[in-house]
Order: C-alpha cells, then sequence, then structure tokens
C-alpha cells in the first residue's frame, strides 16, 4: 500500500511539474494574480489522476489484494472473540442453573 501511494504521489509531482513549466512558457494559461500556484495544483491533480488510473493498475490490484486480506483476517479475528466470548457465556449460564 505505501509502495502504491509513493507511485501516486511521484506521477503528481511529475505532472506538477510538467504543468508548472507549461504554465511559465505560456503553454497553459496563468491564473489570474496570486491564484497561479492553485491553477497549476488544479492543473496536475486533473492530469495526474488519468495517469495513475493507467499506469497504476498493477500496483492498485496489489493493493487492493491486500487490503482485502487484512479485513478477512480482521472479521476472522473478530467473529473467534464473539465466538469464544458465546462460549465462556455459555458455560457460565450452565454452571448457574446446576447450582
Amino acid at each position: 500500500m505505501l509502495r502504491y501511494t509513493l507511485m501516486r504521489l511521484g506521477i503528481f509531482a511529475g505532472c506538477f511539474l510538467v504543468v508548472w513549466g507549461a504554465v511559465y512558457a505560456g503553454v497553459f494559461p496563468r491564473g489570474f494574480g496570486d491564484s497561479n500556484f492553485l491553477w497549476v495544483l488544479l492543473l496536475a491533480l486533473v492530469l495526474s489522476a488519468p495517469v495513475s488510473w493507467v499506469a497504476l493498475r498493477k500496483e492498485r490490484d496489489r493493493a487492493s489484494v491486500q487490503i482485502v486480506q487484512k479485513v478477512d483476517r480482521m472479521k476472522s479475528n473478530l467473529e473467534a472473540n464473539r465466538n469464544q466470548e458465546d462460549a465462556a457465556d455459555d458455560t457460565a449460564r450452565a454452571e448457574g442453573q446446576t447450582s
């Protein structure tokens, strides 16, 4: 998961540099007044999203599998704890009824 996140940030940083260069070279229009940084940031976000979607498909699938495994493990641990509590509760009730 960390690898995917770092790769995604890398793609965004690359897009940010490309957009920044294109804006200052005059390829893309500049923002109004002091909003130029926000304009470059917005354009970089918009461009990096589809690039990440295509370029990181395999890495995203790997991260998804890891997340699903962790969630399944947590669910099984919770179910085991719940069953343990139910068994202890049943035992306590059975002992209480026989006395």
